[in-house]
Formats: structure tokens, sequence, C-alpha cells
């Protein structure tokens, strides 16, 4: 656990909690980059089909094929859901067992009030 100066001055202790998920914010930020990036890599593509048109035509295909499954590929990993939550604990704990009251001891108990 890190502390920083002015923690330890006020003495509180501050603890990273490294199970919890990502802001929403955050979460929203990377996807838009991730989808910025795959646009970048089709306009590129699209460029390369262009130029190597009449250069060289199987890699002109390729790119053009690139070019075409890219939007798809980046608006489906947009729009994926947010990370996945942690998972619960391995083992499960039973609730406690409460006591049952008999009717006998019910019927004692009504009769005292």
């Amino acid at each position: 656990m890190q502390r920083t100066k002015r923690q330890k001055q006020a003495g509180a202790e501050i603890f990273r909690i490294t199970g919890a998920r990502m802001g929403l914010a955050e979460d929203v930020r990377g996807r838009q980059r991730r989808y910025v990036i795959s646009m970048v890599v089709r306009t590129l593509s699209v460029i390369a089909t262009v130029v190597l048109w009449n250069v060289e035509r199987h890699v002109a295909i390729v790119t053009l094929v690139a070019g075409a499954l890219l939007p798809y590929v980046a608006v489906v990993i947009a729009n994926a859901g947010r990370e996945s939550t942690p998972t619960l604990p391995s083992h499960f704990v039973p609730a406690p067992v409460r006591p049952v009251l008999e009717a006998g001891n019910l019927k004692k108990s009504s009769d005292q009030s």
C-alpha cells in the first residue's frame, strides 16, 4: 500500500481497490480511442487500395476487404459492454440456522402475557 506525504500527515490511509471496475468515463474514453484507431486504420487501408490498385492488385484487394470489414468490427468493439465484474467468492457460506419454537412453548409465552 502506498501513501503520499499528505496522506501521512493527515493520518488517513487510503487503500487502492484492485477488484473494482474502472469508472464509466474512463471506460467510454477507452472505447472511443479504440474506435478512432480502427477508423484510422480503415482510412489508411482505403488509401492503400487506391494507390496500389494499378501496381499490386492482390494487395489492393486485401486492403479493400480490410477497409470494408473494419467499420463493422470497430462498431462491435466500441459497443461492447463494460468490463465484466469481478467473480464472486469460490465458496458458498450458508445462512445460519435459527432454532424453531415448538408449539408448546408458544402457548406458554402467550398465556404469560
